[in-house]
């Protein structure tokens, strides 16, 4: 049993507490639904959307130019009947009636060449997207699971395999349909304008008022969207629950009692159907009046047409700017928008949410400072099993630098654990900070093992995983930590990395940047810098003692314990604490370490 021993406080920085452990992490917040349409660029549901649209300037060119060619139709349409008409058949010319023809026909063949292309587009633009969507939901189940100590559960997984696919889905829709009606309503004005300008006057005003209409009531389509998922949810809950349950529920004669209350969660989901019903149903009148309206009024200024010069071929062509092109393409907007844009305004609503972690877990508490402590701890792996640390007293001060080394299998790991708060004592109290480890908030400590996590993504996100860093802080954590190689070689922070290909050494370079950018105050680096040289390891180590906070490393090498401020040896019959130098004449097993160790070597500290 080794009495308490007190150290020297070194100077730590502060860091804002607001990170969990060395794990994956997200970052997200809870967004209202109901958002007015002006605001609807700013909601930060729509984030996502924005940063998906300008990842890859070129994908939206790609994408606008491919527009262009499959909206040839709607360009040429009015022109190629009107003159079809009026200079080809209805004036005794039906060659150059065909060549008209022939030329939209044409124009359907390049839009057939460019729709494919833009397929092609959509997807290069959507699926990151889709990632970025599935990355930010794991990251939030991760960081709840870590927080609470418990698995993701069933709600994630949905989360992943349903909602993001659903998203993704809306959102490629949403991208599909709205590209197509700008540009479409684009041709469509130039093309009158070209084949008859006055038409424009019968034409604009009726198709404005109804796309304000329908863009007025994209709010409240929203809103009761949403009403009707979350009533459709409790519904599905409330039905699980009643199944699963039969036998308990006949056994207690709940029947009736269950019943109503099913039967009240069936009654408010058909209710909102029916909200979202009479909602929609503004869908209809936008359309009548946007696309249909103008329609008639051409029609009916048919004779004021005809008085202004227009020639009945004229009048036909402006007829298939408005029935062939406009009326559809405005057709598509309103449904596009009013099923898949309301179902993509949700589904990130609720994805964002629910993948945000809690600010801080329940039942956690905030570390004081980052000293740790253990009275007369035991642990043993299981309960016929010899302890591997037996009432162990320890007292680490804030700011300290500890490392600890001893043979292989000795508990090192197991005391790294315990301090985390992985592990349990089976007797006595481990506290960090003035908390119970296992209480502790996971942003109060951060705990390295000696294989180093790293995730798919861009590089950023992997260093950024525990912190909210601006780029001079990533920048620092770089410089510090010996990553700037490994920066240049993958393109820099934004390229995105596998981690297969990386090295063992990397990767551990990788997890050490993010811990240094982390705000814990207490670091335990678990054999974290097994894979690097020895100069690699001296500059991560040094690095770490100069941030600031308490730093327990279980010593991959003697130069570890040089380095350190006072060395932990632990040889099975007792656990000795001090100096480099009072080791070496307190603990025989350090001693014999010490005097094996060449300095021009890599020895590792496993006698």
């Amino acid at each position: 049993m080794n009495r308490p021993v007190n150290g020297p406080v070194g100077d730590a920085a502060s860091h804002p507490v607001n990170t969990a452990v060395n794990d994956p992490a997200g970052d997200a917040v809870s967004h209202p639904v109901n958002t007015p349409v002006g605001d609807l660029v700013d909601d930060p549901a729509i984030r996502p959307v924005r940063r998906a649209l300008r990842r890859d300037p070129y994908q939206l060119v790609r994408l606008g130019a491919w527009s262009v060619a499959e909206a040839a139709p709607a360009l040429v349409v009015g022109l190629a009947v009107a003159r079809a008409v009026d200079e080809g058949f209805a004036a005794g010319r039906p060659v150059t009636g065909f060549a008209w023809l022939a030329l939209l026909g044409g124009a359907w063949l390049l839009a057939a060449a460019g729709a494919r292309q833009v397929v092609l587009a959509v997807a290069a633009i959507v699926e990151p997207f889709r990632e970025d969507l599935l990355g930010h939901v794991v990251d939030g189940a991760l960081r709840r699971s870590t927080a609470s100590g418990r698995g993701p559960g069933a709600a994630a997984v949905a989360r992943a395999n349903l909602q993001v696919e659903l998203a993704r889905d809306a959102f490629a829709a949403v991208v599909t349909v709205v590209r197509s009606f700008v540009f479409t309503v684009a041709s469509v004005v130039l093309g009158l304008a070209a084949l008859v300008p006055d038409v424009l006057a019968l034409v604009l005003p009726p198709f404005a008022a109804g796309l304000g209409l329908f863009l007025l009531s994209l709010r409240a389509l929203a809103r009761r969207q949403r009403d009707f998922i979350l009533a459709d949810e409790r519904t599905a809950e409330a039905l699980t629950g009643m199944v699963g349950g039969l036998r308990d529920i006949a056994a207690c004669r709940a029947e009736e009692r269950v019943a109503a209350d099913v039967g009240l969660r069936v009654a408010e989901q058909a209710r909102a159907a029916r909200v979202l019903a009479r909602v929609t149903a503004l869908r209809t009148v936008s359309l009548a009046v946007g696309g249909w309206l103008p329609a008639l009024l051409v029609l009916a200024g048919t004779p004021w047409l005809l008085g202004r010069g227009a020639g009945p071929g004229v009048v036909l062509g402006a007829l298939a700017y408005v029935t062939q092109s406009l009326a559809p393409a405005l057709g598509d907007l309103v449904e596009g928008l009013g099923i898949n844009g309301v179902r993509l305004k949700v589904a990130l609503d609720r994805l964002l949410r629910d993948g945000a972690p809690p600010a801080r877990a329940p039942g956690r508490s905030p570390a004081r400072d980052g000293s740790a402590e253990l009275r007369g701890v035991t642990f043993a792996y299981g309960p016929h099993a010899e302890p591997v640390i037996d009432r162990l007293d320890l007292s680490v001060p804030d700011g300290d630098h500890i490392a600890v080394v001893g043979p292989s299998g000795i508990g090192k790991s197991t005391l790294a654990a315990l301090l985390s708060g992985v592990l349990r004592p089976d007797a006595g109290l481990v506290l960090v900070g003035g908390v119970p480890a296992d209480r502790l908030d996971p942003a109060d400590r951060v705990l390295i093992p000696q294989e180093a996590y790293v995730f798919r993504g861009t590089l950023l996100a992997n260093l950024t995983y525990l912190a909210h860093a601006p780029r001079e802080a990533v920048d620092g954590a770089v410089a510090a930590v010996g990553l700037t190689r490994l920066v240049a070689r993958v393109g820099g922070y934004d390229a995105e990395i596998v981690p297969g290909l990386l090295s063992p050494a990397e990767r551990q370079l990788v997890a050490l940047a993010r811990a240094y950018l982390a705000p814990a105050r207490l670091v335990i680096l678990d054999e974290a810098t097994c894979h690097l040289d020895p100069a690699a390891e001296a500059r991560a180590e040094r690095a770490f003692a100069e941030r600031g906070g308490t730093l327990l490393v279980v010593a991959h090498r003697l130069t570890s314990a040089l380095r350190a401020r006072r060395v932990l040896v632990m040889d099975g019959t007792s656990v000795r604490i001090g100096t480099h130098e009072e080791m070496l004449a307190a603990s025989p097993l350090y001693a014999d370490l010490a005097g094996r160790w060449n300095p021009s070597s890599t020895q590792e500290l496993v006698p």
